[in-house]
């Protein structure tokens, strides 16, 4: 989500709500002044001209600026053993006019939008737009949108900036515990009091490093409290923040940095920071680099928090718009006490985590609670007979009575209750989620046999539908208002058009609400393409309503194959069909556009490099139980595709040839399929951040073995066959 403008995100922070004391910059080396009462130190000194220009001579320390940048701490942020300054040669820096400060907390720069200045407001490579906030869109990161006010709901009520919701939730919750994070093997917490005031900290200390109007500040790192403290701590001082995936390349790195025009970026560690000294040259908005890695020596003394108060757990990368919503925005409107997980939380210690922190609420992707139904249904495998029979019988249980739930049916029967005692405590507690009431997933599909399974379990997933695009969430579950397969009900004050639905009501599906964003950054013919005239955000989802205003994904308009007959197939059903019959297969990616029939790129379930997340050879707990008990002797992926093992490859054919059964149509069916060496990750690029499969990367990797499908002239005929 790093070149979205989100909705909101784009607008001035006015003056009044935002200058703690007009100027006077808060203190922020060391006493414990309240930042919003413009009281000042010799370390807090105004912020005026005279003082040396932001990136002149840049020191080899820039961390002096940002001390105490997280609680307890009053260690200098490092930037790399050499200095990264870029020396401005005399010149004074941009967005700078008739002396003033470069970007003092609430007052706007003079000159900006003239047309004479170098800052943000110049228009030289940009037209500007028509009229202030007369527009639905726009591309500049310094441009206005249209307000979507509406006359009653959420829609009405008076927009709000994130100063204003961080002032509420600290006049709320301001003793409460905000953030956690493990360091030494000990929780280490911060207050709503403590992390507003390092935001503004942080604030302070970009724009002594430079920060300008409207310029962002680039966070490559993973989870943690000084992720959050950067995030807002840009927007307060009138920039913005764009999250890197800690996976990206240098290249990669660079075209975020590059498009949003960073005056700062922000690092974790000496790996992401090689990283951007590799590319910091071409760079030229860069004016400082900041590193935080650091450990924190002390803490702050334990203060007593609320009874009821929610906690989450944050492993989800916080570049993507799910993490942000849920981790930062939500926890701060509803003052939740954050947990950062370990940054191999996706490599398997996530659940360690959770069975430490025991949080209140916890949204985890598809591929996260398949995880978990593997290794659940791993350890089920190896308990005595009696205990898989009450097992057994208890999910059965589970299911019917959370089924008839969701027809409103509420009443508890006798053997539900005895197998909450029995079961469903015990399963919760082993996964950490004893006291959660609020599991969600969203991000990408969740195939129906997983929400079964964990509904039989009395674990109710309910899921989220939403984008990058729409600030997060669009539409919801509830506990008592959720379907299977269902994506809920719109939110409140949000709308969803079905765009040229077709004859079972399936259509585009499209946003609308103060929630869609403002448009993509420098990105003209993009953003026309996702926002209509009418102001409707195209999701490029296909879906539709059922009678009751449940929201029903199908598909994906780009995913789509169509074959060499006409026939438009979303492959994810499809997808999941396979590998819930076939259990030893871990992914599956379905192949046929413009081609005469369809075939199957299939890996199998593996154990996964703990430190790496490379998948390895050896066949995970799940696969080999799957093999002893068809009479397989295989330990190894490589041993089962280099012999052709018969067992497994009859079973494949079984699985595929009874989900070609249930196909509306032959040009439905799978005719051919290959298993490949290696399953597909993040490690091999084939996943994204939230474990989506990533398609055309998965396309372009295998396109010789996809070719191989079709040498044959015709398909071939009768049951599916397997590729060497």
């Amino acid at each position: 989500m790093g070149n979205e403008l989100r909705a909101g995100q784009g607008e001035q922070l006015r003056a009044a709500e935002r200058a703690p004391g007009r100027g006077a910059a808060p203190s922020w080396a060391g006493n414990n002044s309240d930042p919003g009462r413009g009281s000042s130190s010799r370390q807090g000194e105004q912020l005026q001209a005279g003082e040396r220009a932001p990136g002149r001579a840049r020191e080899p320390i820039l961390g002096r600026a940002w001390e105490q940048f997280r609680a307890g701490q009053r260690e200098q942020l490092r930037v790399g053993e050499r200095a990264l300054g870029r020396a401005w040669e005399g010149k004074r820096a941009p967005g700078w006019a008739g002396g003033a400060a470069p970007g003092r907390v609430g007052e706007p720069s003079p000159g900006w939008g003239s047309g004479t200045s170098s800052g943000p407001g110049t228009q030289s490579r940009e037209t500007a737009p028509s009229s202030p906030g007369s527009s639905m869109w726009t591309t500049r990161r310094d441009g206005e949108v249209k307000l979507r006010m509406e006359e009653q709901g959420p829609g009405s009520e008076a927009p709000k900036t994130v100063h204003q919701l961080f002032q509420e939730s600290v006049s709320k919750y301001s003793n409460f515990y905000a953030l956690a994070s493990k360091k030494n093997g000990k929780w280490a917490k911060l207050t709503y009091k403590m992390y507003y005031d390092e935001c503004w900290k942080a604030a302070k200390s970009f724009l002594k490093l430079g920060l300008e109007r409207f310029h962002g500040v680039g966070i490559l790192g993973f989870n943690s409290a000084e992720w959050f403290i950067a995030d807002i701590g840009a927007i307060l001082a009138g920039g913005f923040a764009v999250g890197i995936y800690t996976t990206n390349s240098p290249e990669a790195c660079h075209y975020v940095a590059e498009n949003c025009s960073a005056n700062v970026i922000v690092v974790e560690n000496h790996k992401q920071l090689q990283k951007i000294l590799e590319i910091e040259h071409r760079l030229p908005h860069l004016k400082a680099i900041v590193q935080y890695g650091e450990e924190i020596k002390e803490q702050r003394p334990k203060l007593d928090a609320r009874e009821k108060q929610e906690e989450v757990v944050s492993y989800l990368p916080l570049s993507h718009i799910a993490a942000q919503m849920c981790d930062i925005w939500a926890a701060m409107a509803l003052g939740v006490q954050v947990y950062f997980a370990q940054p191999d939380a996706l490599k398997g210690s996530l659940v360690e985590t959770l069975r430490e922190v025991r949080p209140t609420a916890f949204l985890g992707v598809p591929r996260v609670w398949e995880k978990m139904e593997e290794k659940m249904k791993s350890v089920g495998m190896k308990a005595s007979a009696i205990r898989r029979k009450v097992a057994a019988w208890a999910k059965g249980v589970g299911l019917q009575t959370n089924l008839k739930k969701m027809d409103g049916r509420l009443d508890e029967p006798v053997n539900f209750r005895l197998a909450r005692q029995l079961v469903y405590r015990k399963v919760r507690k082993a996964i950490g989620l004893e006291r959660c009431t609020k599991c969600y997933t969203g991000a990408a599909p969740i195939t129906r046999e997983t929400l079964e399974f964990f509904l039989s379990l009395n674990i109710p997933v309910m899921e989220l539908y939403g984008m990058s695009e729409s600030s997060g969430p669009h539409t919801i579950s509830l506990p008592h208002a959720f379907k299977l397969g269902s994506c809920g009900k719109v939110l409140s004050g949000c709308h969803t058009l079905i765009h040229k639905p077709d004859m079972d009501g399936i259509g585009e599906i499209c946003f609308s609400g103060r929630h869609v964003f403002m448009g993509y950054l420098n990105m003209e013919d993009k953003t026309r393409e996702a926002i209509d005239e009418d102001g409707w955000l195209h999701s490029g989802d296909l879906g539709k309503h059922d009678k009751d205003g449940f929201l029903f994904i199908t598909g994906r308009i780009k995913e789509l194959i169509i074959t060499a007959g006409g026939e438009n197939i979303p492959p994810v059903p499809i997808e999941d069909a396979v590998k819930n019959a076939v259990p030893i297969i871990s992914n599956a990616m379905l192949v046929g556009d413009k081609a005469k029939f369809l075939s199957m790129l299939l890996t199998l379930k593996c154990v996964v490099d703990a430190d790496t997340g490379e998948p390895g050879d050896e066949l995970s707990p799940e696969a080999l139980a799957f093999c002893q008990r068809l009479g397989s002797k295989a330990t190894k992926v490589s041993e089962i595709i280099s012999s052709k093992d018969k067992a497994i490859y009859t079973a494949i054919q079984k699985g595929i040839s009874a989900v070609n059964e249930k196909a509306v149509s032959n040009a439905q069916k799978v005719q051919k399929w290959v298993l490949l060496e290696k399953d597909f990750s993040l490690f091999g690029g084939e996943l994204g951040p939230t474990m989506k499969l990533k398609r055309p990367v998965v396309a372009q990797k295998y396109r010789d073995r996809i070719a191989q499908f079709y040498t044959d002239t015709e398909p071939p005929s009768g049951e599916p066959s397997a590729r060497p």
